[in-house]
């Protein structure tokens, strides 16, 4: 496995910033290893829900996890708020860094992560392809 560390910074994009670095390295098959920051504004798709919530205000991530590839990438989050509310689900483009987002990745060499129809469920699953 090959490990990569990065800092995003105030203002930036978390979805958006994980795809292009994902994408400028050429990952075929990545997850992620740890998490710690925070955002200004969180935008979550809920279980079952087909719409992004957007969530704006100070919040703490208190988990990141996912796999990801060039070929599409499969991110769930948990914020925590000012109170120590918790909530979670999908993470959607439109989540901005407040002061950081310290990120650590982790990438597979053995296996290539693909996104393809699944008839079962009506969207784009993982599937695992060995190199």
């Amino acid at each position: 496995m090959i490990t990569y560390a990065l800092r995003l910074k105030n203002g930036e994009d978390l979805n958006e910033s994980l795809d292009s670095f994902i994408k400028n390295k050429n990952c075929k098959a990545a997850c992620i290893l740890t998490c710690v920051g925070s955002l200004q504004r969180a935008a979550i798709r809920f279980a079952n829900q087909s719409e992004t919530k957007t969530l704006t205000g100070k919040f703490e991530i208190v988990s990141l996890v996912g796999t990801l590839s060039v070929h599409g990438s499969h991110i769930h989050i948990a914020v925590a708020d000012e109170n120590g509310n918790l909530i979670g689900g999908h993470l959607k483009e439109g989540g901005v860094v407040f002061t950081t987002a310290e990120i650590v990745l982790g990438v597979l060499e053995d296996v290539e992560f693909l996104r393809l129809h699944d008839e079962k469920t009506g969207y784009n699953e993982l599937v695992i392809k060995p190199l």
